[in-house]
């Protein structure tokens, strides 16, 4: 049974966490920061100004993290003074809705308090992820199927908003690959932590004696870049082919070649796009894509220029997973980066993956 003591302890506890994280966050330092750049956009020539896009953007992102701090801070008061309520009348009745109200503020203050580990310019930014079926067939196919819902349902969680960009559907089952966007502040540098190969260790639903199948699917995830920022690709390093867009199970097929699909034929990347109505904007988006795809590229092998980057490709297979997930004949999911781990597969495939982001940051913060 839970005890006015008890509350009481954690309500303390929260209390330094919010302070721990009006430090982290540089509250002060970012109301200042606010206040001048919301008094440059107040001057009348300031839509004349190079770096517009840029500072609205910033002006954006700094009101967003202190509007959150704050509501989280009007929280924590709220329950203080429901708590102090419940305490001087001894209503016991009122302890379950207050313990709640303490659980909630105390994910608000466990998710800020993650975003304080990025490090990187462009954390901040959409996400665009990637999802290639590996080795391992049908189960493979199924298995990026199965990932992409999993990520789908922590974007919803976040309230992050989700577009499909292109998808592959596999022969019988699940996907061969699916590439989205994942539009949401911070969401590429939570999902960062994602990229490499995931393993499936399962009894296979498609085989039919009931044996026990490794598969794998790679996890791709870039920032999505912002119009402003310039990357100069050659035309002539473009191979674009168009082809009629499908829905899934190949139903649904476009009478007009509206889908694309551009190869970078220096790096052998490839991107498609199929989603959108014209063949214009599939384009647009496809060009997207593979700019901040190379972009991406560019800034973590530190090159000077896009030209310099020869090849990229990774092995889908066997020796290269980042993270196992074990059906059978236990379950289990480890990090191999980290060694975290956790027993509980459904809930991790609900897309409760916090965990394993916090734990990735973490060690990259020490580093």
């Amino acid at each position: 049974m839970i005890t006015f003591d008890d509350i009481s302890f954690k309500y303390k506890k929260l209390k330094i966490n919010l302070e721990e994280l009006y430090s982290s966050l540089k509250i002060s330092t970012l109301q200042l920061e606010l206040k001048n750049l919301e008094s440059i956009a107040s001057k009348e020539d300031f839509w004349k100004n190079i770096e517009m896009k840029s500072i609205l953007k910033t002006i954006k992102s700094i009101s967003n993290t202190i509007k959150i701090y704050n509501d989280i801070s009007f929280s924590l008061k709220d329950i203080s003074e429901f708590l102090n309520i419940a305490i001087d009348d001894n209503d016991y009745s009122m302890i379950d809705d207050i313990f709640k109200n303490i659980q909630i503020v105390e994910k608000k203050i466990e998710d800020q308090t993650i975003s304080t580990l990025f490090s990187y310019q462009y954390d901040k930014n959409n996400a665009i992820i990637t999802l290639h079926a590996g080795s391992g067939g049908k189960d493979a196919q199924d298995w990026t199927q199965m990932l992409y819902r999993m990520y789908t349902r922590w974007a919803e969680f976040k309230k992050f908003k989700i577009s499909v960009i292109s998808f592959l559907d596999g022969e019988e089952a699940g996907l061969k690959s699916i590439s989205l966007t994942i539009i949401g502040q911070n969401a590429y540098g939570l999902l960062k932590s994602e990229v490499g190969v995931h393993r499936l260790i399962r009894i296979s639903p498609f085989d039919s004696s009931g044996q026990r199948h490794t598969s794998f699917a790679s996890v791709e995830v870039v920032p999505e870049i912002d119009d402003d920022i310039i990357i100069d690709i050659k035309d002539t390093d473009l191979k674009i082919d168009t082809f009629r867009a499908s829905g899934a199970g190949g139903q649904h097929i476009n009478k007009t070649e509206s889908a694309v699909r551009i190869v970078h034929i220096p790096t052998g990347i490839t991107v498609s796009c199929q989603t959108q109505r014209s063949q214009g904007k599939n384009k647009s988006t496809c060009l997207k894509v593979l700019k901040s795809k190379l972009f991406e590229i560019k800034q973590q092998k530190n090159l000077e220029k896009i030209e310099d980057i020869k090849g990229f490709k990774k092995e889908i297979s066997w020796g290269s997973q980042i993270r196992s997930y074990t059906f059978m004949p236990y379950t289990l999911v480890k990090d191999h980066r980290t060694n975290y781990e956790e027993g509980n597969i459904s809930s991790i495939m609900d897309g409760n993956i916090d965990g394993f982001i916090k734990a990735y940051l973490k060690k990259e913060k020490i580093k």
